[in-house]
């Protein structure tokens, strides 16, 4: 019977994300050529800038939620896509390895910074400047965007996977927006880290190494940080714990909270974005710190 449900729930999942990129975006496949990884499921949808300029154009690998379980890939990464490509960005929804398709850590870390080497490598194909390639997550993609910051220098997942490499994985810039942070017992959201961890039990260790608030590097990129203090679905602490952490590291973040909104808006055309217009204020962190030409 179970075996039968997971059938379901992929098929469901299938054919629920097949239509959204059919016309409007490039589907790049990320481990393609690469021995004993050319099947695995995890791709880039590519959606070209609506810039007249064809060169050095700023880029942003966008990482949808979906509790490391599934993917949020319409309401999080189509919607996100085109208003990116509207500003001038090309921009690429990140369709990462998750527990639907049975992977677990290391996949998304390995997709995350396999995305930003292809990125950087090929920067004269898609007419990026390799130096402008910033990262937004939603909720788990959150975490993903805020990992792929902090251990780019210290945890080099190609590298162990036996993929030479001569371009930075730390992105430019991150966004996290309603991100899952913690792995502590006390504020946890119990689906992104039994799918993250693959357990129900993790061992103390890896509640820390995964507890982003524990990780923040020294050398963090310019951080925009968007929670909602009504967060039904992950804790509005684990947000404000991120900032402590940032903070106190001497980071460069931006940390705009709502009293209002909830959990799951994304860049949908929500009663949330007609009240507070959160992605205006993004557009205008963006120019003010230059990665909006």
């Amino acid at each position: 019977m179970k075996s039968l449900k997971r059938i379901f729930a992929v098929t469901i999942f299938i054919l629920g994300v097949l239509p959204l990129f059919a016309k409007e975006s490039q589907k790049i496949k990320l481990w393609q050529g690469m021995k004993g990884l050319k099947h695995e499921i995890a791709y880039l949808h590519y959606y070209p800038s609506k810039a007249i300029d064809s060169e050095n154009k700023p880029a942003v690998i966008i990482c949808p939620g979906g509790s490391y379980h599934h993917l949020g890939l319409k309401n999080e990464g189509r919607t996100s896509a085109l208003w990116f490509s509207e500003l001038g960005f090309e921009a690429f929804v990140l369709e990462y390895r998750v527990a639907v398709w049975r992977r677990h850590y290391p996949s998304m870390m390995q997709d995350v910074q396999r995305a930003i080497q292809l990125l950087r490598e090929n920067a004269s194909t898609y007419g990026i400047d390799a130096n402008n390639v910033g990262l937004i997550g939603y909720s788990a993609g959150g975490h993903l965007v805020t990992w792929a910051a902090e251990f780019a220098e210290r945890c080099d997942e190609l590298e162990k996977m036996g993929i030479s490499h001569e371009v930075s994985l730390k992105p430019d810039w991150i966004a996290p927006i309603y991100p899952v942070v913690s792995m502590q017992d006390d504020i946890y959201h119990h689906w992104s880290r039994k799918s993250l961890l693959n357990t129900k039990k993790p061992t103390q260790e890896q509640k820390d190494l995964f507890s982003l608030e524990m990780q923040v590097s020294d050398d963090m990129p310019p951080v925009y940080l968007v929670a909602c203090r009504d967060d039904d679905v992950v804790m509005f602490e684990n947000s404000e714990r991120l900032f402590k952490a940032l903070t106190e590291k001497g980071a460069d973040v931006t940390f705009k909270a709502y009293d209002e909104g909830g959990h799951g808006f994304g860049m949908t055309d929500c009663d949330f974005m007609k009240k507070t217009h959160w992605n205006e204020d993004l557009r205008l962190w963006l120019s003010e710190k230059g990665f909006l030409n």
